[in-house]
């Protein structure tokens, strides 16, 4: 397969909006809830993220498959909103982003989250070096959340 990974401009976003959104589909369906940041997030608000984010996309056949985004704060880069195609899942897109984030975004310090549900996601994460340092209770106690870090890149 063929696809390249590079910087995403804001031209981009509806794309990535509904890249994101149709990819998030299958955590909204995992925790039984529509109301996922991913799923709510409006274009006007992925179009502010373009001034303090660096978002990375992976083009396919010129059309968008893959796409992620971070914003550094203190030494630390905040990783958020990794989504692929899921007719395009586990053919080494999202990692493939993920590293690429990282050589754009040199930073001592990673982070992101992920549900803790979401086994193949948190697999990603761990074979690319993350480790989980916090678990988190949201809503009434039933999504729990884990936090993930990777140290010493940069």
């Amino acid at each position: 397969m063929d696809y390249r990974i590079v910087k995403a401009d804001i031209a981009d976003a509806a794309e990535i909006l509904n890249l994101q959104k149709s990819a998030y589909q299958i955590e909204a369906e995992r925790y039984h809830d529509d109301s996922i940041a991913p799923l709510r997030q409006t274009l006007p608000e992925l179009e502010g993220q373009f001034r303090d984010h660096t978002i990375l996309k992976a083009v396919l056949d010129n059309r968008i498959v893959g796409t992620v985004r971070a914003c550094e704060k203190g030494g630390t880069c905040y990783v958020g909103r990794l989504a692929v195609d899921p007719v395009l899942h586990n053919r080494g897109i999202g990692a493939a982003l993920l590293e690429a984030l990282e050589k754009a975004c040199p930073a001592p310090r990673y982070e992101l989250f992920a549900g803790s549900k979401s086994a193949n996601n948190i697999h990603l994460y761990r074979k690319l070096g993350y480790v989980i340092y916090e678990k988190k209770r949201y809503g009434h106690g039933t999504v729990e959340v884990v936090y993930m870090e990777k140290t010493g890149a940069a």
